[in-house]
């Protein structure tokens, strides 16, 4: 219900919806920012093979883009992933190590877009503005932190985390994010756009374009959030009203 739902959302929202591949070229992980074969990574690697098993789908999205130029008119480019994510968990201890919050294997819904540098500030915000509404309708409890340049990673140049309260952990706990990575992706991946045609009709030079990420769903924290929040004196859970016509009624 809640992969159905999200896909809903992001489809009338104006996403391409994508079905994204398990595995994925190690090269294009590194292009995608990510480092998988270094010592403490989240990916699991496939023996003898380039391959590795992706942690998001943003990184098939990436490479379903890479080396492509695009006309400016036909940006920002918004497309929606549903994919399964895998993840060592290197490093996870304690009490968010056990359950729901923290897996190997999940499924998850990604929003990925490919914008000119003008478009990229003002589509963060609309990424943002569309988890904001998305969590709301389910009737969550959450709160929107502008993350600080320590707590970015090597893509991200700018990035909002979306955390929802978590009564088992007696704190909030992130549900979701969404990252303007400029063109550091674009430029390792190769992605392009072409401006419009110049003024006197030449042929404008192309361009590296920027991408963008946000979590829609990521499922297991979000029945975390439900399971939770919803649940009754009699240990039944109410079911929010948005996921009801994708459970039959229940």
């Amino acid at each position: 219900a809640l992969i159905s739902w999200a896909m809903h959302r992001a489809a009338a929202a104006g996403f391409i919806p994508m079905t994204t591949p398990d595995l994925v070229r190690a090269s294009v992980l590194e292009k995608c920012g990510f480092q998988p074969r270094g010592e403490g990574t989240q990916t699991y690697a496939v023996r003898d093979s380039p391959l590795c098993l992706t942690g998001t789908a943003e990184v098939p999205l990436g490479g379903a883009v890479m080396d492509r130029t695009f006309d400016e008119a036909a940006l920002p480019l918004r497309l929606a992933g549903f994919g399964h994510c895998f993840r060592t968990e290197a490093g996870a201890a304690g009490a968010a190590g056990r359950g729901l919050y923290r897996l190997h294997q999940f499924s998850k819904v990604e929003l990925f877009a490919v914008a000119t540098p003008a478009q990229s500030e003002a589509l963060l915000e609309e990424l943002l503005a569309l988890e904001v509404s998305m969590y709301e309708e389910l009737g969550l409890h959450f709160k929107v932190l502008d993350m600080p340049t320590a707590d970015l990673g090597a893509p991200a140049h700018r990035k909002f985390d979306v955390e929802a309260w978590m009564p088992g952990l007696g704190r909030y706990g992130e549900i979701s994010s969404a990252s303007n990575c400029t063109d550091f992706q674009a430029r390792r991946l190769n992605v392009r756009y072409r401006p419009a045609a110049a003024a006197g009709g030449g042929k404008a030079k192309t361009e590296f374009a920027h991408t963008l990420n946000a979590t829609a769903c990521a499922v297991p924290r979000m029945l975390v959030a439900i399971l939770e929040n919803f649940q009754q004196a009699d240990g039944s859970v109410v079911v929010p009203e948005a996921l009801r016509p994708y459970m039959m009624g229940i």
